[in-house]
């Protein structure tokens, strides 16, 4: 891949990290822990999803 194709993915995957940490953590609450999530941990769980596991 070129430099330009590798920042390009990246800045998608930051903007899909930021959108899906955004949306989980403004969650309502009772929903959030229907779905066994806690809001505070939308950091977490937006980032597993856009990147894979945290090594």
């Amino acid at each position: 891949m070129t430099v330009i194709a590798n920042l390009k993915e990246a800045a998608a995957k930051r903007a899909l990290y930021r959108k899906t940490r955004d949306e989980i953590a403004q969650l309502p609450l009772d929903i959030a822990l229907d779905l066994n999530i806690f809001p505070g941990d939308a950091g977490k769980i937006a980032y597993e999803a856009v990147y894979g596991k945290a090594a």
